[in-house]
């Protein structure tokens, strides 16, 4: 099941989680320590929807940012 819309292709983007331990200087501690980093992804918003393609109606995975911007036929 892949995660893709298909009508701008906005797809899964990679990123990390920073844990940090301390106390911020600005607040008197000697400043914040990184403690791990683990990856995470960022997925997009997609919704399936009846949209019409080619002049027939078939169900989509589309992003919300493309339903709003009206770049599709709702079927």
């Amino acid at each position: 099941m892949s995660r893709v819309c298909t009508i701008c292709g906005k797809r899964p983007v990679a990123g990390r989680t920073i844990a940090r331990r301390g106390m911020a200087k600005k607040k008197g501690g000697v400043g914040k320590k990184i403690t791990g980093v683990t990856k995470r992804r960022f997925l997009p918003n997609l919704q399936t929807i009846r949209i019409v393609i080619k002049g027939a109606a078939r169900r989509a995975k589309v992003c919300t940012s493309c339903i709003k911007a009206g770049k599709i036929q709702k079927a």
